[in-house]
């Protein structure tokens, strides 16, 4: 059966736009991000990277809170996870230290198509709501956890800024590893079926603001340390996957 189309002549309350807005102002993020890069102001482009996943993490969840999930958003959402950890992580990456090598435009291209392949699977498979879609894990690591993780090495400089920087070469093959990832079928934790006892539900609060309040302060140690337990909770994830099977 197919789904209902939306009539063009009702009308529609303004705050039901207000998802696809914020999905709107995660895209400025993300293309104002490139342009920070571009003018080598790289902390404020990964801030406003960073801003775009936040953005991306609240558009969802306020449309299915006001119950006004629609295809259109759905695309929209796609096409702004495409350019906010796709393109932008890639181009802030090139203009920070890839940018003197062709080996490094192509890890770029590589990880932007890995990106792309990565959300037109996961596109597929929530449509035909496959067994990913319900299951703890997903297959592969997602896009936004992807640009989070490339972005790593620029991490570590800001937090040594003394240090020299990894070489171009090292940056590239980093880069292309973590977008073979997004395409992989390696089995990653999917925290939104997670579900803890009600008596715990203070802890995992408590723990919420502490995480908020180690962003806010050491911003560059905290990404490092998430971006680095992140790589290793996939060894758990594939144990635990193989367990649930």
């Amino acid at each position: 059966m197919s789904k209902p189309q939306p009539d063009p002549t009702r009308d529609l309350p303004v705050i039901h736009l207000l998802p696809n807005l914020m999905t709107i102002t995660a895209i400025c993020a993300g293309l104002t991000a490139i342009r920070f890069g571009y003018q080598g102001d790289f902390e404020t482009a990964v801030k406003l990277v960073l801003l775009a996943m936040v953005l991306d993490g609240l558009d969802g969840r306020l449309a299915r809170l006001m119950n006004c999930q629609s295809s259109f958003g759905a695309e929209l959402d796609s096409l702004a996870d495409f350019v906010n950890f796709g393109v932008a992580p890639g181009l802030i990456l090139y203009f920070w230290a890839l940018h003197e090598s062709s080996a490094g435009w192509l890890a770029v291209l590589g990880f932007v198509i890995c990106c792309v392949l990565r959300l037109a699977r996961f596109n597929v498979s929530s449509k035909a709501d496959t067994e990913e879609s319900q299951s703890n894990f997903f297959e592969g690591v997602p896009s936004p956890a992807g640009a989070l993780l490339a972005m790593l090495p620029m991490y570590v400089s800001f937090l040594f800024s003394d240090m020299q920087l990894a070489p171009p070469i090292f940056v590239a093959g980093y880069l292309l590893a973590i977008g073979l990832l997004m395409i992989s079928r390696v089995p990653t934790f999917s925290f939104k079926n997670i579900s803890v006892p009600s008596g715990n539900a203070k802890f995992l609060m408590l723990g919420f603001v502490l995480l908020l309040s180690a962003l806010l302060i050491y911003l560059w140690t905290t990404l490092a340390l998430i971006s680095i337990t992140y790589i290793a909770s996939l060894a758990l994830a594939f144990r635990a996957a193989r367990k649930s099977t």
